[in-house]
């Protein structure tokens, strides 16, 4: 009787719940529309967060009930996973190979090969770690970029296992104890983390895992925790608040924010809410438990595999405006989940039916899946793109050549305050060129207005030329902040004792400090917004310059708009087209970066200015290219020959000369 009581016990707890479906819909809805660039979504990222627990909740429900019931099974749990999780994964990204192809630069194909091994072998949240940032911009042009969650889970699926194999011999206390532990070691890692390493703090299973620790709980409570049964106004006030928990995180959070630290703890808390409370009996139940609800939860991992692919080749291949890509890919997000029914209804569901297809016939399609895209990956990775396959080989190559990262002098240069020869052309040098990635660009240009300049470069990327202040976000944490004031201190001393400099360019795009919601840090330790104190601390460093001897020269960011000029200009390079379709329109420049350019005007009070759009822009529109000099390399930066040809055509050192002479009127 106690045996059966038991049985009937779990079979209750293991029933299908359809609110936990609608969840899902409420977790990859946001996610896909964040992609999207929707503003509403500003937080949609989270929605992952909410898979993470309610993943930890279903496998660790499984593992336990079986555990209880004496026929838990490695072999049968990766089975499961294997039918879960692969038939639909191979499927897309058989499918991105072809437009892969057909679509995307030797250097963007190179990177997709990468990604299909990682893919293969469920390490792409490592390999995404290595490459970028997840809200950079070139993020959003990786059709595998998603992947990154699925390893963080298949990572853990393989750890988790064996963990509670491994301690339930000591029983469910110490068990507890154990994953309450770990929770807390890895909670307190991504809170340190996102202070002082945020992008692989974003990325890896240890700083992750206390997210899907939080669902096994909600799992831990509901399987041992009977007899404990809520009344339902304590569940209607329990669902609706993990539901509002969550909505605050998707509505109010944005990629600037530190994160998954303490903040990651609204949508999560908010999801193990929801599976505890939330059943058919309340109305938040019963709302999530709707038709529509279940079945965009049922197809949700078909839609999440879908979008992501299909966003970043539309992008890839397409050089429309802004507005116009907003309602492309509006109506990607409904083909998303057009793609994601059959693909759930012809793949997912096949798949699951062991009648259909044995557990050997599904480990072996596992593994030659696996074996095959990174052996496809491998000879992408090997062949720089599959570069000598493509159309228009040569060309290609000479394409990639060109619009390589410009960090000046020498790759060396583009390192935290380097010193070494190999950033200077004299050792007596005349001209100091100081500040980030915007200051690395111009030093072509000032090599081809006077060949034999003496020349020496102090850059640091993303750290502007300012005394006393630093920009600061979520990936630029407080302690890069002090260095980078530290790398400025440096840079400043080297200038005081090197009496051969005469002048001392600034550059940076000025964004970091002047941008909406920009954040900088001070020396005193405070953080305010910079808009308060960029203008005084540049105008500030001039004047320190002009103390000690040096005449200051900042030089403009050029024109842009917010859109891959660059990628554009290699686009139609390749693929053929009129490159003028690239050029800038004057009020997309000026609307997008109003504060930078209002920044400058109050600086040019105090130091000469050289504003790159003098020569690049008309009346209404900016050039990307001058006949066959691409201009731009990227979204701001000027590739190593645009920045040959504007230093010359404009006399980028006559300016410094000019600028002397306007010292001394």
């Amino acid at each position: 009787m106690v045996g059966f009581a038991f049985n009937y016990w779990i079979v209750s707890v293991m029933q299908y719940r359809r609110e936990i479906d609608g969840l899902r819909a409420l977790a990859v809805i946001p996610v896909i529309l964040f992609h999207a660039g929707f503003d509403a979504f500003s937080g949609g990222f989270v929605g992952v967060d909410v898979f993470f627990v309610l993943s930890g909740y279903l496998i660790t429900t499984i593992i336990l009930s079986d555990l209880e019931l004496g026929k838990f099974s490695l072999l049968n749990f990766y089975e499961r996973r294997a039918r879960r999780i692969l038939p639909a994964l191979f499927l897309v990204i058989l499918v991105c190979i072809p437009f892969a192809w057909a679509w995307l630069l030797p250097t963007d194909m190179r990177d997709f090969s990468q990604s299909l091994v990682a893919v293969g072998t469920f390490t792409s949240n490592i390999l995404f770690w290595r490459e970028s940032g997840y809200f950079d911009e070139a993020a959003e042009l990786k059709p595998l970029l998603h992947t990154w969650s699925l390893s963080v889970e298949e990572q853990f699926y393989v750890l988790y296992p064996l963990f509670l194999l491994l301690f339930w011999r000591f029983g469910k206390r110490r068990l507890m104890l154990f994953a309450a532990l770990t929770f807390i070691a890895s909670l307190a890692l991504a809170q340190w983390g996102v202070q002082n390493y945020p992008v692989p703090t974003f990325f890896l299973l240890p700083t992750r895992g206390w997210e899907l620790l939080m669902g096994s709980f909600t799992a831990f409570y509901l399987l041992f925790a009977k007899g404990r049964n809520f009344d339902r106004i304590v569940c209607e006030i329990g669902g609706w608040l993990g539901i509002a928990f969550i909505l605050y995180a998707l509505i109010t959070f944005n990629q600037k924010m530190p994160f998954p630290g303490l903040y990651a703890l609204w949508p999560t808390l908010g999801a193990a809410l929801f599976i505890v409370f939330a059943n058919q009996r309340t109305s938040i139940g019963q709302l999530f438990g709707n038709k529509f609800f279940v079945w965009i939860g049922l197809i949700s991992y078909s839609a999440y595999l879908w979008h992501q692919p299909l966003f970043a080749f539309a992008k890839h291949r397409s050089l429309l405006n802004h507005f116009q890509n907003q309602m492309l890919l509006a109506v990607l997000v409904v083909i998303s989940f057009v793609f994601a029914y059959l693909s759930w209804r012809f793949v997912e569901t096949p798949f699951r039916a062991k009648d259909r297809f044995t557990r050997t016939q599904i480990f072996r399609f596992s593994l030659l899946g696996a074996f095959f895209f990174c052996a496809v990956g491998m000879l992408g990775h090997i062949s720089n793109g599959f570069v000598h396959y493509r159309k228009n080989s040569e060309e290609s190559k000479d394409l990639v050549d060109r619009m390589l990262p410009n960090v000046g002098i020498n790759r060396y240069c583009a390192m935290e305050y380097p010193e070494t020869l190999k950033c200077k052309t004299s050792d007596s040098p005349e001209v100091l060129l100081w500040g980030d990635s915007y200051a690395m660009h111009l030093a072509q240009g000032l090599l081809a207005s006077k060949p034999d300049i003496k020349l020496v470069q102090r850059t640091m990327p993303v750290c502007g030329p300012f005394l006393g202040i630093a920009p600061t976000n979520a990936k630029y944490v407080q302690s890069w902040a002090e260095k980078c004031m530290e790398v400025n201190d440096k840079v400043f001393d080297f200038l005081q004792q090197t009496s051969s400099i005469k002048y001392v360019i600034l550059s940076s795009p000025f964004t970091q400090y002047v941008g909406v919601g920009a954040k900088v840090f001070q020396r005193n330790g405070e953080i305010v917004s910079g808009d308060k104190v960029a203008a005084a601390a540049m105008i500030e460093t001039v004047k320190q310059i002009k103390a000690i001897g040096k005449t200051p020269v900042l030089f403009s960011p050029p024109p842009r708009n917010g859109n891959d000029i660059g990628g554009c200009l290699k686009k139609i390079t390749f693929f053929g087209g009129d490159k003028a379709y690239c050029d800038v329109l004057v009020t997309h420049s000026t609307q997008r970066y109003r504060e930078v350019w209002s920044f400058l005007r109050e600086v040019e009070k105090h130091a000469t200015v050289v504003w790159l759009s003098d020569y690049l822009c008309s009346t209404n529109s900016c050039k990307a290219s001058f006949n066959d000099v691409l201009i731009f390399r990227d979204s701001g930066h000027l590739s190593y020959e645009g920045s040959a040809y504007l230093g010359k055509q404009m006399n980028f050192y006559g300016r410094l000369e000019e600028a002397v002479r306007q010292e001394h009127k």
